[in-house]
């Protein structure tokens, strides 16, 4: 455990704020900071290049597709080398592709298909980035002040998220893209810097395994073998999907032809933001007992701004809801990385978030794809009301998973009952606090299901798998014609520089374009 260690004035840091905690705090800071201007920047620089909503659809999904196509090897290479070495490697790629970036478009050269590139790259090193951190972060803190420490990490993400996008608006409008793109480049390579300081020394050595397929086959047995762990994540395939669709098409719609323009959007993102500020801040003081009941009943709120859009509600209304849905959100995001942190072993966390991360954000693609689509077929209003009903219905199907319902949080010192990750573990508990799969026994960066499955929470280096994803799926990039100035309010407070950037299809209005992040 990480003894309490005394400052230079002799106050004491908590216990749970160990050395690798602090420094992986603030590197997410940092990076939280650069990624959310660069997310503003990144569509601006294609609109400055001549682009239109299709290419910046197509710079997007140059970023997302290889994150997807390269998440599980990221996560086996991650079990199987220094987590922090391969966090530092990615940092370096990420800095080296944003600094190329910011070259280009302050020369005024960038073409569309050197953003696509670079962007490819940044997303590949995510790739690899993601699944290591949220083992790192699970691995540095111990004790029965878990849930507090993830919540104090998700907190001050999300607070620098906030701040990052108000600042990286205003920076777009008085010294361009290219400048902020340059800022983030910098803020990779502060983030990496420190965490090369990270100390894996306490970190068991993992004994040399029968290579990389057999590492993919042991995490996906671990991943089946416990039916809460796989059961949310499939829900949150659904949930990501869905609020990808809501908030990044439909959302931007409505606000444009119903309540006025950007700016009420805006309001209401940043509504969602300060919600997940405050859903930390509870988190720091309330230790539910059933960690995946009460997690999954949070996630029931966060059908309600699909809703509140379908009615749709005045602005003041709507922003109410996006701030319920924020606190909802982080109910569920410290559950689940509490829950990931107790349940599996160390030396599979990456591999397990990496199939965690995988699942949760599989169908964004083609729900952004689809939204258009399914408005011209089916009405705005009608897909709206669908959306907030089958994300109701997915979490509900959940509830009728027994380890969902039942798992407990244990005392700290007692293991989990260790299984051998083919589904019939070696004991587990059905009521008290094992999975019934397997159980599993210690700790994570980020949850896997948004910030946190983003956002649906657990997963990222700090929102974790399902939250990270689903808090992602948020940010929205604005359509052409609103000022640059109004950008500052019209991104997601929640996104990250490792998360994943996702823009609807080529026929959606540049009105639709959306984009998802996750934490760094």
């Amino acid at each position: 455990m990480t003894k309490r260690s005394a400052s230079p004035h002799g106050t004491r840091r908590p216990e749970w704020a160990g050395r690798n905690y602090v420094l992986l705090t603030a590197a997410t800071i940092v990076t939280s900071l650069g990624a959310n201007g660069a997310l503003i920047a990144t569509t601006w620089a294609v609109f400055e290049a001549g682009g239109d909503a299709g290419d910046v659809g197509l710079v997007s999904m140059a970023r997302f597709l290889p994150l997807v196509l390269f998440l599980l090897i990221g996560g086996a290479v991650a079990d199987r080398m220094p987590r922090h070495r391969v966090m530092v490697a990615a940092n370096t790629v990420n800095f080296v592709s944003q600094a190329v970036f910011a070259a280009l478009v302050l020369s005024g050269t960038a073409e569309l298909w050197q953003m696509m590139v670079l962007t490819g790259l940044c997303g590949a090193g995510q790739a690899f980035f993601n699944p290591a951190a949220e083992g790192m972060l699970m691995s540095s803190v111990t004790g029965e002040q878990a849930s507090r420490a993830f919540a104090f990490y998700r907190m001050a993400m999300h607070g620098a998220g906030i701040g990052g996008a108000a600042l990286g608006g205003a920076l777009v409008a008085f010294v361009g893209a290219g400048w902020v793109l340059a800022i983030d480049a910098a803020a990779f390579a502060v983030a990496g810097a420190l965490r090369a300081f990270l100390d894996v020394s306490g970190i068991p050595e993992r004994k040399p395994g029968g290579g990389l397929l057999a590492d993919l086959r042991e995490g996906w047995q671990e991943f089946t073998g416990r039916p809460w762990l796989w059961s949310i994540v499939a829900q949150f395939s659904v949930v990501v999907a869905l609020i990808g669709a809501v908030e990044s098409v439909y959302g931007p719609l409505v606000a444009r032809d119903e309540l006025g323009g950007a700016r009420p959007w805006g309001i209401a993102l940043a509504g969602y933001g300060v919600g997940t500020v405050a859903g930390a801040i509870l988190m720091t003081r309330w230790k539910p007992r059933r960690l995946l009941l009460v997690g999954t009943l949070g996630v029931f709120p966060i059908a309600l701004p699909s809703a509140a859009l379908a009615v749709p509600l005045p602005a003041v209304g709507l922003t109410a809801v996006m701030f319920v849905s924020g606190v909802a959100m982080e109910i569920f995001g410290v559950s689940w990385m509490t829950t990931m942190h107790q349940e599996i072993p160390e030396e599979k966390l990456s591999r397990v978030s990496a199939y965690d991360w995988f699942g949760s954000t599989a169908l964004l693609p083609l729900s952004t794809a689809l939204a258009g689509p399914a408005e011209t077929a089916f009405g705005r209003t009608e897909s709206l009301w669908g959306a907030a009903a089958l994300m109701t219905l997915v979490t509900a199907l959940v509830l009728l998973v027994p380890d969902v319902r039942n798992m407990t949080r244990r005392p700290h010192g007692l293991p989990a009952a260790r299984g051998n990750g083919d589904g019939k573990g070696d004991g587990g508990t059905r009521g008290g606090g094992g999975a019934k799969g397997g159980g599993g026994g210690t700790d994570v960066d980020g949850g896997g299901a948004l910030g946190a499955p983003v956002a649906a929470a657990g997963g990222p280096v700090g929102a974790g798998g399902p939250v990270a994803a689903a808090a992602e799926a948020v940010a929205v990039a604005p359509p052409p014609d609103v000022s640059a100035e109004a950008v500052a309010t019209a991104s997601a407070p929640d996104v990250s520089a490792e998360a994943v950037a996702v823009a609807p299809a080529p026929d959606v209005s540049a009105d639709a374009e959306g984009a998802v992040r996750r934490n760094g």
